[in-house]
């Protein structure tokens, strides 16, 4: 569809200004009277964080969100950018994105002064009117405000001039959206900077007497203030701040089953496909979950969704390996496999204990205590009495990262009821998800005490507690 290219056919066009937080405001009430999700990509927040980020909205205040890390703050931040208008226009060639039946900057007035219906209009998509900055100690005035550019001085403009200055990126994203992360680790007299920005909506640069009343949506992120030694917030700014919404980590095992699914990367290679058992997702859930509740992990620093990514990652990878050596198609996580997890937890939680080399044996506690909860939820009582009996007075079972998937076929025939128990937990009859389901009920009849369990090199032996 063609758009106005001049100021006369905007006008002609009908087309009429409106603040950021409108735009922002309208669109958001569009998606809620349709029922389309605010952010199909942020799972977990439906009844709690996006029913307050709603109301921000449709306020219209600046928000800051405050949480721990890996709870998709960011993810949301980025998300308000599809509430804008698609199409903006701007006059053309303004730094500040000026507002053809509004401007505000010096070049704009007199480009529109001299041209008049005849200015030339650009169109800015709204995947342009967004800006982001890092928190950084390095962060001055002039990153985000602007400053005086000694180029356009040396070509011979007064230092007086509007025109010689540099715009920062605030105003550069004028009438657009302008995001913080981490913003306790800005420098207290660099948040200053940022009172007039979110109270008055101007700016000002080097003592120059201009008013550049800016529309920007500020946005920004946080840690919990009892988290971050780095710096604080000064109260000033975060009395300008509309709304604060408090972030969380997901409520259930379900909810962080669905995000792993949806942001692990999938193991791709030729002639192998992947199938994760809905149980060993599960486990990598509950491993988590129990690591926030745990008294050995720092609760402070938090324990974020990424670890379960990185875990279900690793056990698929681990698997993969395995498969590879072994010549299987498919690649199918089995418990031997989560002795992959500490190489993909030990750098995303921060384990509190004075003894030494105790980091290990904690994390295979809580892989430990994540099996048996999701066993004890999976596996039916009646499925496993047969089992511990079938193990009295026979020779243990041997179980492995090099035990083929056939031989726990075979398994499965001479002991039928662990056949039986397998099957309660997997529907599927390759011999690869067999092999899971078996190693599965093992290590949950070991964990529940009704079997022994010996480690013997890269192998382990199940056999009767009598």
């Amino acid at each position: 569809m063609s758009r106005p290219g001049t100021l006369g056919e905007l006008r002609e066009s009908g087309w009429t200004s409106r603040s950021v937080k409108d735009e922002v405001r309208a669109n958001a009430i569009a998606r809620i009277r349709s029922g389309e999700p605010m952010f199909p990509r942020v799972l977990g927040y439906e009844d709690t964080v996006v029913p307050q980020l709603e109301n921000a909205l449709l306020a219209g205040h600046d928000v800051i969100f405050l949480g721990e890390r890996g709870q998709a703050k960011t993810r949301m931040i980025r998300g308000l950018v599809e509430l804008l208008d698609e199409w903006m226009p701007i006059v053309a060639g303004s730094e500040v994105n000026d507002d053809p039946l509004a401007p505000i900057s010096r070049y704009a007035i007199h480009l529109i002064a001299e041209h008049g219906d005849q200015t030339r209009i650009d169109w800015v998509h709204r995947s342009d009117r967004y800006g982001e900055k890092l928190a950084t100690p390095d962060t001055s005035i002039a990153d985000l405000i602007g400053e005086v550019d000694p180029i356009k001085v040396a070509e011979g403009r007064y230092l007086s001039d509007e025109l010689t200055l540099h715009y920062g990126l605030v105003p550069r994203t004028n009438r657009g959206i302008f995001a913080i992360n981490e913003l306790p680790d800005l420098a207290e007299r660099i948040q200053v900077g940022l009172l007039n920005v979110l109270e008055e909506r101007d700016i000002q640069v080097r003592g120059y007497k201009i008013r550049l009343p800016l529309d920007v949506m500020l946005v920004a992120s946080a840690n919990p203030e009892d988290y971050t030694n780095r710096g604080r917030m000064i109260t000033p700014l975060k009395d300008r701040f509309g709304s604060q919404i408090r972030t969380h980590y997901p409520l259930d095992v379900a909810t962080e089953v669905e995000i792993i699914e949806q942001e692990a990367q999938p193991f791709v290679a030729d002639g192998m496909t992947v199938q994760v058992p809905d149980y060993m997702a599960e486990i990598v859930a509950t491993f988590s979950h129990l690591a926030r509740q745990s008294s050995h992990i720092s609760q402070r620093s938090g324990v974020s969704v990424r670890l379960s990514v990185s875990n279900l990652e690793s056990i698929v990878a681990n698997a993969a390996r395995r498969a590879l050596r072994s010549g299987e198609h498919y690649v199918v996580p089995r418990i031997c496999d989560l002795e992959a997890l500490p190489a993909s937890t030990s750098g995303k939680v921060e384990i509190e204990t004075l003894e030494e080399g105790r980091d290990g044996r904690i994390i295979d506690q809580l892989v430990s205590a994540a099996v048996l909860t999701v066993f004890r939820d999976r596996v039916a009582p009646e499925h496993l009495l047969n089992v511990v009996e079938a193990f009295d007075g026979r020779d243990p079972v041997e179980i492995g990262e090099d035990v083929e998937a056939a031989a726990y076929v075979r398994l499965c025939e001479s002991i039928p009821a662990l056949g039986r128990a397998a099957s309660s937990v997997s529907t599927y009859e390759n011999a690869e998800h067999i092999a899971s389901a078996v190693e599965f009920v093992l290590e949950g009849l070991h964990l529940s005490k009704r079997l022994n369990k010996d480690a013997v090199g890269g192998r382990a032996q199940y056999r009767s507690r009598g």
